[in-house]
């Protein structure tokens, strides 16, 4: 489970994941070495078989504040988002929690717990100058990164899915992500979890108020990107169609 903390979409994690890595070097299992990192604000980490039969991973985090961990890749960035969003987090597990009571654990998942399934796993947050939250809404991917192309040192993308982010061990350039717009002047990652922490309303997420980002597209993510006939690919940039022409709600405060 060696990972590269130099590649752009990792360097924002990369001080907690060699912390991680050095606890994994001491032979911790990976549960063992997530609480050895982990802070008061995170869940205690245990072996799967904590998870009994027919209990689900969201109702035991919810009652006990443990999280079920196995020995793999997606496991260790799940754990890693943890010690990096814990607001964002809780207060998608207590989202999920509140919907289990109310639709029951066995009924589908239904449009919320889809969202928040969909961004933890595949969520992305762009802060950055307005004229490029309204090209990307827009789906003007040469507007985006030609035109624009400058912007781009303005500006920031941070993965926050956990699965995106293991995909990306191996990346394609039609791996996208499901973007949210944050404010820019948002200095830290600690700033960035209060603030989507505060912004999660249930109402705005079950209308999934993401835009698709192909993050390979993004300046310094891809070497082929630096020229412009990477963009004119229609099967990754594809153009908006006609039933995304509405306007997307944007979160509170996002630039």
């Amino acid at each position: 489970m060696s990972l590269d903390w130099s590649r752009p979409w990792l360097q924002p994690y990369a001080a907690q994941g060699h912390a991680l890595e050095n606890a994994r070097g001491q032979g911790l299992p990976l549960h063992a070495a997530l609480n050895a990192v982990a802070g008061t604000d995170q869940p205690r980490f245990v072996p799967q078989q904590s998870l009994s039969a027919g209990q689900g991973y969201e109702a035991l985090l919810h009652a006990q504040r443990l999280c079920p961990t196995r020995e793999n890749l997606h496991d260790l960035l799940n754990g890693l988002s943890w010690l990096h969003f814990p607001r964002t987090k809780w207060r998608f597990n207590a989202l999920h929690a509140a919907e289990i009571a109310r639709r029951g654990a066995d009924s589908r998942r239904g449009p919320l717990r889809d969202a928040l399934t969909l961004f933890d796993e595949n969520g992305a947050l762009l802060l950055a100058p307005r004229s490029m939250w309204d090209a990307l809404r827009a789906r003007d991917w040469r507007g985006l990164f030609v035109t624009r192309r400058a912007l781009w040192s303005q500006a920031r993308l941070l993965v926050f899915g956990h699965g995106l982010l293991e995909q990306l061990q191996h990346p394609r350039k039609p791996l996208t992500a499901h973007v949210l717009a944050a404010p820019k002047a948002l200095d830290s990652i600690a700033d960035i979890d209060r603030w989507l922490a505060a912004s999660i309303a249930a109402d705005a997420w079950e209308a999934k108020p993401f835009a698709p980002l192909p993050v390979l597209g993004v300046p310094g993510w891809c070497a082929g990107n630096a020229h412009e006939s990477f963009y004119d690919d229609p099967f990754v940039f594809r153009r908006a169609p006609c039933s995304d022409v509405r306007e997307q709600r944007t979160l509170p405060g996002a630039a």
